[in-house]
């Protein structure tokens, strides 16, 4: 395997002397310098570089603009970015880059150490043997591709388990749709939801989503495990004015119960007057439904809508959960909200969470739930019983 190869954008010579010797102690690597921006963006027009590590206070194009050219060029290394600025210039910064597609693999406080610059590399090694080969052309999204996999059974409900900080076990499930192609294998719901949206056929595929939801807690309360689901529930939906009437009979008439399914309320579209949000979601509240508000942190979630809203749960978005471990700033906020939604007698969940680290940072703050890859990915509902099994004896209801 080739060395890794790196772009440095660092207009002080004395820093690229530090940092190629840094470099030189953790291993071989192909190593380039630029003094600023453009200069960057012309060395990656010429080669293709694993990661790219900016400075952001820069002489001519800072490291911001740098960063809107790298998104804007097409070239996709992974980017780590350097700073004597504060630590919140930093996180701006980068998710300036997430939100422009840009995959960031660190944020790194002038002066470097080594453990920063092994930790990108071995993040580096990690990915390069992760990467696939690239997947086939994705399926043809037509209005009748999608009609038939309602119809035939290829749009299945899995779950991703939350597990209990207090006691380390599975206590409830995310409910999310995985397309099982029969030509592309498994299409995650990125690739198909804006088709259904197009559609209209959003509210079909709730339904779908919820009948599999009720039939795999029967299938959980069998072997003794009574798990709470949570399902999205867009919220232009609630434009529907009898949709939480319409939701409670087709919960009943399939012998669910509504006080196990928690709709998370999802910012990807509004309803077309906001009123319609409050009623929809008082309603299925008065009628039994846990009531999530998903994606704490981004969209138009704010603390007013919190307050003023029948929430059961609180779940705390992903961009406030990575790197809460090396971010004081942001363990500070997890810790308000945790404690603010605590207060209000919410079930306060994190969602996104990857590492040990970020799971210590928030078992300290006593979040009640997590879930994310280091819990496990969404799995069939076959599955999920394998997980519960795994997990301990039934905890009945």
């Amino acid at each position: 395997m080739k060395p890794i190869s790196i772009l440095v954008v660092e207009d002080h010579p004395f820093q690229q002397l530090y940092l190629q010797n840094l470099f030189s102690q953790i291993g071989q690597f192909h190593l380039q310098f630029a003094e600023e921006g453009s200069a960057a963006l012309d060395c990656l027009k010429r080669h293709d570089f694993d990661l790219v590590l900016t400075d952001l206070l820069m002489p001519g194009m800072d490291g911001v603009q740098f960063i809107q050219g790298l998104a804007a060029s097409g070239s996709r290394p992974a980017l780590a970015i350097m700073s004597a600025a504060s630590r919140r210039m930093l996180t701006s910064a980068s998710l300036a880059a997430r939100n422009l597609g840009v995959k960031v693999i660190g944020l790194i406080s002038k002066p470097v150490k080594t453990a920063a610059l092994r930790n990108l590399t071995d993040q580096l090694g990690n990915l390069r043997q992760a990467t696939l080969p690239l997947p086939l052309p994705g399926p043809q999204i037509d209005h009748l591709a999608i009609l038939d996999a309602l119809d035939n059974g290829e749009l299945q409900a899995w779950f991703q388990p939350k597990k209990s900080l207090a006691n380390g076990r599975i206590v409830a499930a995310e409910a999310l749709v995985r397309w099982l192609h029969p030509e592309q294998g498994v299409l995650l719901p990125g690739m198909f939801l804006p088709a259904f949206k197009a559609f209209n056929l959003e509210e079909r595929l709730l339904w779908l989503i919820l009948e599999q939801a009720i039939k795999a807690q029967e299938q959980w309360h069998a072997q003794g495990y009574a798990i709470p689901v949570s399902i999205n529930l867009p919220t232009h939906l609630l434009n529907s004015l009898d949709l939480a009437d319409r939701i409670l009979a087709f919960v009943l008439e399939r012998h669910g119960v509504p006080a196990m399914i928690c709709f998370e309320l999802m910012e990807c579209s509004m309803p077309d007057d906001i009123s319609n949000f409050y009623a929809g979601a008082c309603r299925l509240r008065m009628k039994g439904f846990g009531l999530s508000q998903d994606d704490f942190g981004q969209g138009y979630s704010s603390y007013m809508n919190l307050v003023s809203t029948p929430f059961t749960e609180l779940k705390i978005d992903r961009a406030l959960v990575q790197g809460c471990n090396d971010n004081e700033e942001l363990a500070q906020a997890l810790t308000s909200i945790v404690a603010l939604g605590r207060q209000l007698g919410l079930t306060v969940v994190a969602e996104g969470v990857e590492t040990a680290q970020e799971l210590a940072v928030l078992r300290k703050i006593n979040c009640t739930q997590v879930q994310g890859f280091i819990i496990s990915h969404a799995v069939s509902s076959q599955d999920f019983q394998q997980l519960l099994t795994q997990d301990g004896p039934a905890l009945t209801d």
